[in-house]
């Protein structure tokens, strides 16, 4: 026979939290980018607007990435502020 008292709370299991179900799906597409990235280690040309860069393609393909990332945290952060402020 289990206890319970009054102030103990029901744990939730981890999958069903609000946090980690945001979170999972970004870890997972993370995961899969950024081995996509790093398997293509060719080294490729690319113009940006007048010079011709050679780089690994692994490096533009990381910069992307990073680029993505950022766009999306400014974005969620805009978004996460314009709520607050509706709220009120």
């Amino acid at each position: 026979m289990t206890r319970t008292s009054p102030d103990h709370k029901a744990r939730t299991p981890l999958l069903s939290r609000p946090a980690v179900r945001r979170f999972l799906p970004f870890v997972l597409i993370s995961a899969v980018a950024l081995i996509f990235i790093f398997e293509n280690r060719s080294d490729v040309e690319i113009r940006l607007l007048v010079p011709v860069v050679t780089m690994p393609l692994w490096g533009a393909l990381l910069i992307a990435w990073a680029l993505g990332m950022l766009a999306c945290v400014l974005a969620m952060r805009r978004r996460s502020s314009r709520h607050s402020r509706q709220s009120r």
